[in-house]
């Protein structure tokens, strides 16, 4: 399962290396900024080719990513990754497309009439005969 988000690039944080049993490899984290009413911070974890592909990115930029989230156990305590399969950089000048929860919600208008001392007074400011 794939989730896209489409935020801010933030900050590229410190890159992370090494080996392992299939050889090198390379985690550069960055935090994101949604685009909603309450923007969020997310810090993500890009490995090997989308390490580099992150590194050329300019902070303020906004990207498209689309990403999975694993969380797996590690001495009897649970770790959660967000990890993106693929970004894509939003072209300058061009809106970036509201993420759902982002829209902003129309508030009602009411209509309002002058209030009056006398009760009796209609808007017009003359009193109203009731037939009763």
């Amino acid at each position: 399962m794939s989730l896209e988000l489409t935020c801010k690039l933030e900050q590229i944080l410190s890159e992370t290396n090494g080996t392992g049993k299939n050889g090198p490899w390379i985690k550069q984290d960055f935090l994101v900024e949604t685009i909603e009413t309450y923007p969020k911070k997310v810090c993500m974890g890009a490995w090997n080719e989308l390490a580099g592909q992150v590194k050329t990115i300019a902070p303020g930029s906004t990207v498209k990513i689309a990403f999975r989230i694993e969380s797996r156990e590690y001495n009897a305590r649970w770790y959660t990754d967000i990890r993106p399969t693929k970004i894509d950089v939003m072209a300058a000048g061009t809106p970036a497309p509201t993420s759902p929860g982002s829209e902003t919600i129309a508030q009602p208008s009411y209509a309002t009439t002058p209030v009056s001392a006398d009760p009796m007074a209609t808007a017009d400011g003359g009193n109203d005969d009731l037939p009763f």
